[in-house]
């Protein structure tokens, strides 16, 4: 679908991706301006709209190709033969905070676009965001062992309460910088926060 712009040299293809990204994760989906991008990466604007049919597709190709590099990315180290449900995604979290160090901007603009309000593209980012954590819990959940947790409690229950609590504290934590660049989180804060609410999950629900 992309073929034209892939086809184009790297550099070239890295100049507009920063560009909109730059503009994107800045400004919002209605606030950026297809003329600011083109001005920043160098190119006529016919020629991005020759690439991209509009600014709605270029705001999704971008996602949806941030989506790629993250799971090539991320995928790859997650420990499979991990057992230990709260182990596996505390390891997860951690990997996911040393990405942010590495590829600020991708997460910059994919922090963004989950809340994003625009009318225009936000039923398309929903959708491609529950396909992903979808996908994404399909290889968190496997190889479990469902012994370590406690006896007679209910297993799918206990997940979910795990689940919703690593949810809500990513999203605390993204909402206390909302507006500036992920870099400015601090690992060295976060991770004990997050140890105290997983070791009280692990005392509730473990053996």
């Amino acid at each position: 679908m992309y073929s034209k712009f892939f086809n184009l040299r790297t550099e070239k293809q890295e100049r507009i991706i920063n560009a909109a990204v730059y503009e994107f994760a800045n400004k919002g989906f209605d606030n950026a301006s297809t003329n600011e991008i083109v001005k920043a990466a160098g190119i006529s604007k016919g020629l991005l709209f020759h690439y991209f049919n509009n600014k709605k597709d270029l705001y999704l190709f971008l996602y949806d190709y941030f989506l790629e590099v993250l799971m090539e990315k991320f995928n790859p180290k997650i420990d499979g033969d991990e057992k230990d449900f709260l182990k596996k995604c505390r390891d997860v979290t951690i990997l996911k905070l040393d990405l942010i160090k590495i590829y600020p901007d991708m997460f910059n603009f994919l922090s963004n676009a989950h809340f994003e309000e625009s009318v225009e593209i936000k039923d398309d980012l929903d959708k491609r965001e529950k396909k992903m954590i979808t996908e994404s819990f399909s290889k968190l959940y496997s190889n479990i062992d469902y012994n370590l947790f406690a006896e007679n409690i209910d297993i799918e229950s206990a997940l979910k309460i795990i689940m919703w609590t690593l949810e809500g504290f990513s999203n605390q934590q993204q909402q206390k910088i909302k507006g500036k660049s992920l870099i400015n989180l601090n690992s060295e804060e976060i991770i004990p926060e997050m140890d105290k609410y997983l070791d009280t999950l692990r005392k509730t629900l473990y053996r």
